[in-house]
């Protein structure tokens, strides 16, 4: 008998968990996209076994349906499927990063013959889109399943032993617990990055040196300042009364670091780095969380025609996969600065230990 499981959007997380599902015995993996380019790329990647640009033949007889489109699609996506016919005891899952808003949706449209279950992989990657699927992308991470209380055990079960093709950690949650947490830990830092680099951005207006002078740490601290403009305006509106009031929060710890230097109070910031430091101290690590983690190290080169093929070659000659290169610095009286992105900390490793072995000096 064989198990079929709808996927609608199939880029980097829907195709990864295309990639993890599809070829397991008795199952076939269906992709949905209205757009053709999309549907040809996803067949000629091999992602999925079928791709249409119809909801009806995507969903009919489906046992499992993910939804990974993105968060402000997630309703409408949702108003659609329940008016289809679906297949009795079919399971339909999301992979949006806040959960309470499209449990409530999924709640007022329940129907006792179809199960919704909230989820979020906490993980992700620099790169987007159907290429940059991987079947490695959930491994070591954590994925969050929200399930409300009027769904049968037996089914969020199912969906739990679907999800462990992933070899992703499940982790059961109550839908608004997941959004105050992730809130805290990946929304709040993302609009506090974004602060601090308009902040400086605006500073700069008067003095071209803040740019030129924020290289090295400053970038890497704010990176998630980057992050994709749409997806993040839906997700921040998404989660908007938590966030209201971590942002409060936020507030007062910013008030009280004013305080303490208004006081010229050394002890009490001394505290404040102390508490922080033995909390961060405590952080699991070797996990993969809310945000993506960075695995780069920078070498020193010298102003050489071909330096930086040659190192490309190096690491390919080794088999390690190289994300992503990225000069710092390289004038004719400078030595030039190196950075090279790797997607795990395996690779990163591999590559120190061999460029190091090779005479280049590595830095963190």
């Amino acid at each position: 008998m064989t198990t079929k499981i709808t996927i609608f959007g199939v880029g980097l997380i829907g195709g990864s968990l295309a990639l993890c599902l599809k070829d397991k015995p008795g199952f076939t993996v269906v992709g949905h996209s209205p757009r053709p380019n999309s549907l040809k790329r996803m067949l000629e990647r091999g992602v999925v076994d079928v791709a249409t640009s119809s909801m009806e033949e995507a969903v009919q007889d489906a046992d499992f349906i993910f939804l990974c489109v993105p968060v402000g699609n997630l309703e409408e996506y949702l108003q659609e499927l329940y008016r289809l016919p679906l297949k009795p005891g079919c399971i339909i899952t999301d992979v949006g990063s806040t959960k309470a808003s499209v449990a409530a949706c999924a709640q007022k449209l329940a129907r006792h013959d179809v199960h919704f279950i909230g989820g979020h992989p906490m993980a992700g990657s620099e790169r987007s889109g159907v290429d940059a699927a991987t079947t490695l992308l959930f491994e070591n991470a954590f994925y969050v399943l929200t399930p409300p209380a009027s769904v049968p055990e037996e089914a969020y079960f199912r969906l739990e032993k679907l999800l462990t093709y992933t070899r992703a950690q499940i982790v059961r949650v109550d839908p608004v617990m997941h959004d105050q947490i992730v809130g805290a830990i990946s929304h709040l830092p993302h609009i506090i990055a974004v602060a601090l680099v308009n902040q400086i951005c605006d500073y700069n207006a008067n003095s071209e040196l803040y740019r030129t002078l924020a290289a090295g740490g400053f970038r890497d601290i704010t990176r998630i300042a980057s992050s994709d403009p749409i997806i993040w305006r839906d997700i921040l509106l998404s989660n908007r009364d938590v966030l209201l009031g971590q942002l409060k929060d936020w507030n007062r710890e910013i008030s009280t670091f004013v305080s303490l230097l208004e006081e010229r109070n050394g002890e009490g910031i001394e505290e404040a780095f102390q508490k922080a430091n033995l909390f961060r101290s405590e952080l699991p690590e070797g996990r993969k969380g809310a945000i993506t983690s960075l695995f780069d190290i920078y070498i020193d080169v010298p102003d050489t025609p071909g330096i930086i093929g040659q190192i490309a070659t190096e690491l390919g000659e080794q088999h390690i996969n190289l994300s992503n290169m990225q000069i710092i610095e390289n004038r004719e009286d400078v030595q030039g600065l190196l950075r090279l992105s790797f997607r795990n900390e395996t690779e990163m490793e591999r590559a120190k230990e061999h460029l190091q072995g090779i005479g280049y000096k590595v830095y963190f």
